[in-house]
């Protein structure tokens, strides 16, 4: 945990960098993804019921998966022009396809909760949103090394070696 609280003050020392800027333009984007991806399941799934759980959760993070895309590349990575479809989106939407997949199953674990617990839809409609967010958290820091490579600004062992320098 010590280590994890000095990396964490080192990334905030760095914060004014390019590349604590970056991190920190990258976790905004998880968060406007989250919100998106939250806003659409709580939707499709919780109000309206227009699918179950695991259909809802594919849709609202495909849905989601959009704007991450492009904020990624442009606001985060600062790329322009057209997209690269092999060394770009191809990667970019594997890697997206691997957490929609954990999502899935995260979906179904919910699902399972709300049969065995016999809970209410807006019960089921929580779990379902919790698991959504717990199968996406597991890949956060891994699509962050991806992308920071896929859009390259620094390698991860630079952003590393630039944190330790100071």
């Amino acid at each position: 945990m010590t280590s994890l609280t000095v990396r964490a003050e080192h990334v905030w020392q760095k914060r004014h960098t390019p590349e604590g800027t970056q991190l920190i333009r990258y976790t905004m984007v998880s968060v406007i993804s989250t919100i998106v991806s939250f806003g659409v399941l709580a939707i499709v799934f919780g109000v309206i019921h227009l699918w179950g759980e695991i259909a809802s959760t594919v849709f609202a993070n495909v849905v989601a998966t959009v704007p991450s895309y492009f904020l990624n590349r442009r606001w985060v990575w600062k790329k322009g022009g057209r997209s690269h479809l092999m060394k770009e989106i191809v990667p970019f939407w594997v890697m997206s396809a691997i957490g929609i997949t954990v999502s899935i199953g995260g979906a179904a674990v919910a699902r399972h909760i709300g049969a065995a617990h016999h809970l209410s839809h807006i019960q089921q409609t929580v779990v379902v949103l919790l698991a959504n967010v717990a199968s996406f958290g597991l890949f956060w820091i891994l699509k962050y090394m991806l992308y920071n490579r896929l859009f390259h600004v620094h390698p991860v062992e630079e952003l590393d070696e630039l944190v330790e320098a100071a």
